[in-house]
Order: C-alpha cells, then sequence, then structure tokens
C-alpha cells in the first residue's frame, strides 16, 4: 500500500502536518517524520516499553499504535518533560539515582511514570511496583528505577525537591 493519508499529530503541544501510509506506526511517525526521537523503539511488539508516550493521558506503546489512530489527539513525548532547561521531577530524580545506564529504556519508563503518577499522586508502593514492571530494562536492575520514581512522586505530590539537585 503506497497511499497516503494527512494526519495531524499534537506532539507536546505543537502540531505536526503529515502524510503517512495508513500501516505506519505512530512510533515511526513521531522519529522519522516530527523529529522527536527521544521515543525509541526497541522490540517492535509491545514488550518493552521503550516507547512509552502519553496519548490523551493514558500511556500507550507506540509501537503498536497506527500513525492514523492519533490524529488529533494529544500525544506527550520525552522531549515535552521539562520546560526549557528545568528538568521534571522524574528526569532530576532518575539523574540523582542512577536510574539509567545506556539509557535506552529511560525514556519509555519516564513516560510510563509520569502517566502513572499524574493519574495517581498517592500509589501505593504494590502498584507502581506493578505498573513499572511493564517496561523493561536490562542494565540498572530495576532498583534505582524504582528509587528514582518514589522520590519524584514525593515531589510531584508536595512540590519540594529532594536529592539535591
Amino acid at each position: 500500500m503506497t497511499d497516503t493519508v494527512a494526519i495531524t499529530l499534537n506532539i507536546n503541544g505543537q502540531n505536526h502536518a503529515v502524510s503517512v501510509e495508513p500501516r505506519r506506526t505512530l512510533a515511526d511517525a513521531i522519529r522519522d517524520d516530527c523529529g522527536k526521537t527521544g521515543t525509541h523503539i526497541g522490540c517492535e511488539h509491545g514488550v518493552c516499553g521503550s516507547c512509552t508516550i502519553i496519548v490523551d493521558g493514558e500511556p500507550m506503546r507506540s509501537c503498536l499504535m497506527f500513525a492514523v489512530q492519533a490524529d488529533g489527539r494529544k500525544i506527550r513525548t520525552v522531549e515535552g518533560l521539562a520546560k526549557g532547561d528545568e528538568l521534571h521531577p522524574l528526569q532530576r530524580a532518575f539523574i540523582d539515582n542512577h536510574g539509567l545506564q545506556c539509557g535506552f529504556c529511560t525514556p519509555g519508563f519516564l513516560m510510563l511514570a509520569t502517566a502513572v503518577l499524574e493519574k495517581e499522586p498517592d500509589i501505593a508502593d504494590a502498584d507502581l511496583l506493578d505498573a513499572l514492571s511493564s517496561n523493561l530494562c536490562r542494565c540498572t536492575g530495576y532498583q534505582n528505577i524504582i528509587k528514582a520514581v518514589r522520590q519524584a512522586a514525593v515531589e510531584m505530590r508536595t512540590g519540594e525537591m529532594r536529592g539535591g539537585k
């Protein structure tokens, strides 16, 4: 199929008019057509979570969604977390707690954790662990990722900056 469809992807508050084949994944459109390369593509089967973004407030695997399905919806990617030079609490916490090593899975974890904490700021520890277990990391052993998300959760709830950065 070589016919294309004109769509508008609203990514981090900015509209991107693109023309895509109906079979093009949202992950590919975000990266290749809109230049937002922070969204990483790992397994391309929805298993690893590296491509997690937020669509209309819900975490989504962008490799499992077609770009045409996102036409007109609000998409948030890792590039939209920081406000200028000010890092999001989760970004700071990942740095403070060494929650990343190679960094490949980090954007997916950041977006997943953002969606989870925005929806449920007082999430129970067991539920947080369950949510985070849906993304895969091959480097960190998860403990520092969990510590980072817990730290950021406190800051996001209280506005109290922790970790000294």
